[in-house]
């Protein structure tokens, strides 16, 4: 990075429980070249959330009504829990007059889907599902994965990702807008203003300690709700840190993704490397995606999005 760019923290969700991980997320975009503000937000605690909902709200707003310049990057600090709280105040009118034209990234991830969903079907506003401080530039080691996909996606108008999946969805080429993200997240928004109306997309989702049945049965609220049938492909993303009981009776997540490819009638692609994992991807929500697939070969191709100059 040749010059130092302006990042901004938000925290519309949960608290920063760790100081010295909060410290080593912000002392590692420093060293990639990032000047951080609104530090601030990472001493913030009201119950389990950082700060009171007003707070946060106006923290997101205030992105709208600043009169200095607007931060190149705005990022989560984490997700949690909260951020459902805010969809209801969140001045989605001045967002978008000043944010849609703008070259700002927003990032995040996790219980952030839910402000990204409702920028996208209320600002009309594209953000960017990736890592958040915390859990990611705070790691004690930063995927070099993440920081390269992370820059490249965030500093040039195309990018193309590629990965293996478990070649069972056939050969494909579909097109459309991607959107998505937290499954439990997409889910909760279902018959709200808030979660936008897709017609022919790519949609993708990730989740972390949901075994198998629990995924098929939020599938199945997006099958059932006529979500998926607009679709033109479902993208799954990392579904880690899940537990298998002696009740499941080897009912594993394989074996769910299968049947629900005997169900949902569009093809399923597996194995994107996003989620609460260590290396993922960012991608543009709201953005334009070609998705083909090869036997195992798995090619994304992202257009239409924001992006910073480098």
């Amino acid at each position: 990075m040749t010059q130092t760019k302006l990042l901004e923290l938000i925290a519309p969700s949960g608290y920063a429980p760790d100081a010295d991980i909060a410290e080593r997320g912000v002392a590692t975009l420093e060293r990639l070249g990032y000047t951080v503000t609104n530090r601030e937000t990472l001493a913030r605690r009201y119950w389990r959330f950082a700060g009171t909902d007003e707070q946060r709200i106006a923290e997101i707003n205030h992105l709208a009504r600043r009169d200095h310049p607007l931060p190149e990057i705005v990022m989560a600090v984490r997700g949690g829990y909260g951020a459902v709280h805010l969809l209801d105040s969140l001045d989605y009118g001045a967002l978008h007059d000043r944010l849609y034209n703008a070259p700002v990234a927003i990032v995040g991830h996790s219980d952030f889907t839910a402000i990204q969903l409702a920028l996208l079907s209320q600002a009309h506003m594209t953000t960017f599902a990736g890592p958040m401080l915390l859990a990611d530039f705070g790691a004690e080691t930063l995927s070099d994965f993440t920081l390269g996909q992370f820059e490249s996606v965030l500093h040039s108008p195309s990018h193309v990702a590629q990965w293996q999946a478990d070649g069972a969805s056939g050969d494909i080429d579909v097109s459309g807008t991607l959107w998505g993200g937290n499954l439990a997240m997409v889910c909760s928004l279902i018959g709200t203003r808030y979660l936008p109306s897709i017609e022919g997309g790519v949609l993708f989702v990730e989740d972390v300690n949901e075994p198998p049945y629990r995924v098929e049965r939020m599938l199945y609220q997006l099958h059932q709700s006529g979500i998926l049938a607009r679709q033109r492909a479902l993208v799954l993303g990392d579904f880690s840190q899940y537990r298998i009981t002696d009740y499941d009776n080897g009912y594993d997540m394989p074996t769910m993704i299968e049947n629900m490819r005997r169900v949902i009638g569009i093809p399923i692609v597996t194995d994107m490397p996003f989620g609460h994992c260590p290396d993922k991807l960012t991608l543009p929500v709201g953005g334009q995606a070609r998705l083909q697939t090869s036997g195992a070969q798995v090619t994304l191709t992202l257009t239409g999005y924001p992006y910073v100059a480098a």
